[in-house]
């Protein structure tokens, strides 16, 4: 996956500690990107009912409690898959050499175990979890 998962979770933890709805143009400013990448991010989000937006009102509001949202989930939104997918392989190994005959089995193997394990801690850390670890930095700052 390129950034989206970053941008995600840095998008979210400004619209949960936003005192009114943020705007696509205010969040990419902060994330250092453009508001049109901005705006895919959300709708990926808005899709899955994390954040929200009302009729007339400019910007998002986020609608799962920070405590209750797990990075599992952020990222499941945003890659739009059901497993973490991290690695991948290269697709033309040479069949006449014997790494390359046998690289295929084993690096999928070792791969979906090491993504597993980050399946795992993704659904162990939530939002809040990230956001207490902002608020620590922000105050050793």
């Amino acid at each position: 996956m390129d950034t989206r998962f970053s941008s995600a979770i840095h998008t979210l933890i400004l619209i949960a500690g936003a005192e009114k709805p943020l705007t696509s143009d205010q969040i990419a400013k902060s994330v250092g990107t453009n508001a049109s990448y901005i705006r895919r991010i959300t709708g990926l989000l808005k899709k899955q009912g994390i954040i929200g937006s009302r009729q007339g009102v400019s910007g998002f509001t986020i609608l799962v409690k920070p405590r209750d949202l797990t990075l599992y989930r952020i990222y499941q939104a945003i890659a739009e898959t059901e497993q973490v997918h991290v690695f991948d392989l290269h697709q033309n190994p040479n069949d006449e050499c014997i790494v390359g005959r046998h690289i295929r089995p084993v690096l999928t193997d070792t791969f979906r175990e090491i993504e597993e394990k980050a399946e795992q801690e993704l659904k162990k850390t939530t939002l809040l979890d990230c956001m207490l670890k902002m608020k620590a930095e922000i105050d050793r700052g």
